[in-house]
Protein backbone atom coordinates (compact mmCIF):
# COMPACT_ATOMS: atom_id res chain seq x y z
CA UNK A 1 0.00 0.00 0.00
CA UNK A 2 1.37 3.46 -0.83
CA UNK A 3 2.53 5.73 1.93
CA UNK A 4 -0.26 8.03 3.13
CA UNK A 5 1.00 11.43 4.26
CA UNK A 6 -2.01 13.69 4.68
CA UNK A 7 -5.76 13.68 5.12
CA UNK A 8 -6.06 14.70 1.46
CA UNK A 9 -4.07 11.60 0.46
CA UNK A 10 -6.31 9.44 2.67
CA UNK A 11 -9.42 10.83 1.03
CA UNK A 12 -7.95 10.06 -2.39
CA UNK A 13 -7.28 6.48 -1.32
CA UNK A 14 -10.53 6.11 0.65
CA UNK A 15 -13.16 8.30 -1.05
CA UNK A 16 -15.98 6.80 1.06
CA UNK A 17 -14.64 8.78 4.04
CA UNK A 18 -15.68 12.04 2.40
CA UNK A 19 -19.21 10.73 1.87
CA UNK A 20 -19.41 9.96 5.60
CA UNK A 21 -18.01 13.42 6.45
CA UNK A 22 -15.21 11.74 8.36
CA UNK A 23 -11.83 13.38 8.56
CA UNK A 24 -9.22 10.77 9.43
CA UNK A 25 -7.01 11.68 12.35
CA UNK A 26 -3.52 10.35 12.88
CA UNK A 27 -3.52 10.14 16.66
CA UNK A 28 -6.88 10.29 18.43
CA UNK A 29 -5.35 10.74 21.89
CA UNK A 30 -3.46 13.89 20.84
CA UNK A 31 -6.49 15.08 18.84
CA UNK A 32 -8.69 15.16 21.93
CA UNK A 33 -6.14 16.75 24.20
CA UNK A 34 -5.12 19.68 22.00
CA UNK A 35 -5.60 23.22 23.29
CA UNK A 36 -7.36 24.28 20.08
CA UNK A 37 -10.26 21.88 19.53
CA UNK A 38 -11.50 21.30 15.98
CA UNK A 39 -13.81 23.95 14.58
CA UNK A 40 -17.51 23.16 14.83
CA UNK A 41 -20.06 25.21 12.89
CA UNK A 42 -22.07 27.84 14.79
CA UNK A 43 -25.33 26.41 16.10
CA UNK A 44 -23.89 22.91 16.38
CA UNK A 45 -25.22 20.66 19.11
CA UNK A 46 -23.21 19.01 21.87
CA UNK A 47 -23.37 15.78 19.90
CA UNK A 48 -21.83 17.55 16.87
CA UNK A 49 -19.01 18.74 19.14
CA UNK A 50 -18.42 15.18 20.40
CA UNK A 51 -18.35 13.82 16.86
CA UNK A 52 -15.92 16.54 15.76
CA UNK A 53 -13.58 15.70 18.65
CA UNK A 54 -13.89 11.93 18.26
CA UNK A 55 -13.92 11.14 14.56
CA UNK A 56 -13.70 7.40 15.21
CA UNK A 57 -17.11 7.09 16.90
CA UNK A 58 -19.17 7.16 13.68
CA UNK A 59 -16.65 4.84 11.99
CA UNK A 60 -16.96 2.29 14.80
CA UNK A 61 -20.77 2.53 14.93
CA UNK A 62 -21.03 2.13 11.15
CA UNK A 63 -18.64 -0.85 11.23
CA UNK A 64 -20.84 -2.51 13.85
CA UNK A 65 -24.04 -1.73 11.96
CA UNK A 66 -22.57 -3.09 8.71
CA UNK A 67 -22.23 -6.53 10.30
CA UNK A 68 -25.66 -6.36 11.99
CA UNK A 69 -24.69 -5.70 15.61
CA UNK A 70 -27.56 -5.62 18.09
CA UNK A 71 -28.26 -2.94 20.71
CA UNK A 72 -25.36 -0.57 20.05
CA UNK A 73 -24.78 1.85 22.94
CA UNK A 74 -22.34 4.77 23.08
CA UNK A 75 -21.46 5.86 26.61
CA UNK A 76 -19.62 9.07 27.44
CA UNK A 77 -17.45 8.27 30.46
CA UNK A 78 -15.23 11.36 30.44
CA UNK A 79 -14.81 12.62 33.98
CA UNK A 80 -15.75 9.22 35.40
CA UNK A 81 -12.65 7.25 34.47
CA UNK A 82 -9.17 8.02 33.23
CA UNK A 83 -9.07 4.82 31.18
CA UNK A 84 -11.10 6.07 28.22
CA UNK A 85 -13.48 8.80 27.08
CA UNK A 86 -16.14 6.66 25.38
CA UNK A 87 -17.33 3.08 25.56
CA UNK A 88 -19.23 1.54 22.70
CA UNK A 89 -21.10 -1.63 23.62
CA UNK A 90 -22.73 -3.97 21.10
CA UNK A 91 -24.13 -7.50 21.07
CA UNK A 92 -23.62 -10.33 18.62
CA UNK A 93 -25.80 -13.38 18.13
CA UNK A 94 -23.06 -16.05 18.37
CA UNK A 95 -19.36 -16.39 19.14
CA UNK A 96 -18.60 -16.24 15.44
CA UNK A 97 -20.74 -13.11 15.03
CA UNK A 98 -19.00 -11.42 17.98
CA UNK A 99 -15.62 -12.19 16.37
CA UNK A 100 -16.84 -10.85 13.00
CA UNK A 101 -18.06 -7.63 14.59
CA UNK A 102 -14.73 -7.02 16.34
CA UNK A 103 -12.77 -7.89 13.19
CA UNK A 104 -14.87 -5.46 11.13
CA UNK A 105 -14.24 -2.65 13.64
CA UNK A 106 -10.48 -3.29 13.44
CA UNK A 107 -10.58 -3.46 9.62
CA UNK A 108 -12.52 -0.19 9.28
CA UNK A 109 -10.21 1.58 11.72
CA UNK A 110 -7.19 0.40 9.74
CA UNK A 111 -8.78 1.68 6.51
CA UNK A 112 -8.64 5.24 7.81
CA UNK A 113 -5.03 4.91 8.88
CA UNK A 114 -5.51 4.15 12.56
CA UNK A 115 -4.62 1.03 14.51
CA UNK A 116 -6.18 -0.39 17.67
CA UNK A 117 -3.97 -0.33 20.75
CA UNK A 118 -5.02 -3.90 21.52
CA UNK A 119 -7.72 -6.50 21.01
CA UNK A 120 -8.59 -8.78 23.93
CA UNK A 121 -10.54 -11.98 23.49
CA UNK A 122 -10.89 -13.86 20.24
CA UNK A 123 -12.57 -16.77 18.52
CA UNK A 124 -14.75 -18.76 20.88
CA UNK A 125 -15.07 -15.97 23.44
CA UNK A 126 -18.33 -14.34 24.42
CA UNK A 127 -16.72 -10.91 24.95
CA UNK A 128 -14.14 -9.14 22.79
CA UNK A 129 -12.69 -5.76 23.71
CA UNK A 130 -11.14 -3.46 21.08
CA UNK A 131 -9.04 -0.67 22.64
CA UNK A 132 -8.79 2.40 20.43
CA UNK A 133 -7.36 4.69 23.11
CA UNK A 134 -10.07 7.28 23.75
CA UNK A 135 -12.71 4.74 22.70
CA UNK A 136 -13.10 1.20 24.02
CA UNK A 137 -15.41 -1.13 22.09
CA UNK A 138 -17.04 -4.05 23.93
CA UNK A 139 -18.63 -6.70 21.69
CA UNK A 140 -20.46 -9.38 23.67
CA UNK A 141 -23.00 -12.13 23.53
CA UNK A 142 -26.33 -11.05 25.06
CA UNK A 143 -25.85 -13.37 28.07
CA UNK A 144 -22.46 -11.85 28.90
CA UNK A 145 -23.80 -8.37 28.36
CA UNK A 146 -26.67 -9.02 30.73
CA UNK A 147 -24.37 -10.63 33.33
CA UNK A 148 -21.75 -7.85 33.39
CA UNK A 149 -24.31 -5.08 32.71
CA UNK A 150 -21.81 -2.37 31.80
CA UNK A 151 -24.60 0.06 30.99
CA UNK A 152 -25.84 -0.13 34.59
CA UNK A 153 -22.30 0.23 35.88
CA UNK A 154 -21.86 3.43 33.87
CA UNK A 155 -25.52 4.54 34.06
CA UNK A 156 -24.63 7.91 35.56
CA UNK A 157 -22.44 8.66 32.55
CA UNK A 158 -24.13 11.19 30.25
CA UNK A 159 -25.17 10.15 26.75
CA UNK A 160 -23.10 11.69 23.92
CA UNK A 161 -25.94 14.08 23.11
CA UNK A 162 -26.27 15.17 26.76
CA UNK A 163 -22.84 16.26 27.90
CA UNK A 164 -24.23 18.39 30.73
CA UNK A 165 -24.48 15.34 33.01
CA UNK A 166 -28.06 16.26 34.01
CA UNK A 167 -30.71 13.56 34.07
Amino acid sequence: MPSVRSNRDRLLLFPHLEVLNIVPVRNLRSQTTTKNPPAVPAGATDQDQVMAEHALIPVVVKALEDVKAKDISVLDVRGRTSVTDFMIIASGTSNRHVKSLADNVVDEIKLIGEAPLSVEGGAGNDWILVDLGDIVVHVMLPAAREFYDLERFWRDAPAPGDLSGKK
